[in-house]
């Protein structure tokens, strides 16, 4: 199954809203069997300040729907998601 790169940036001064969501969203990721990798972004203070996922889902509609389901997305934090599909080259997951 082909993988994808979920690239969300947070709102400007949303960390109370990435916190209030934060425990969903980490049971949401965690029982994914489909997230292979992520973690947040930092900002220049070091703090959350948007999210990085490579999901492996059958096609980008599935990419788009594991997003909207995402409870980070469902609160509202994100400026902006980018999905794109992404080729493994170098490493492993």
């Amino acid at each position: 199954m082909p993988l994808f790169v979920l690239n969300c940036i947070d709102k400007p001064d949303a960390l109370d809203v990435r916190m209030g969501a934060r425990e969903a969203h980490l049971a949401y990721v965690r029982q994914s069997p489909v997230v292979k990798i992520g973690g947040p972004f930092l900002d220049a203070k070091g703090e959350m300040a948007g999210s990085m996922l490579i999901i492996e889902v059958a096609d980008l509609a599935a990419a788009q729907a594991f997003s909207a389901e995402d409870p980070y997305t469902k609160a509202g934090l994100f400026q902006s998601v980018d999905v794109r599909p992404f080729k493994l080259t170098l490493g492993s997951l």
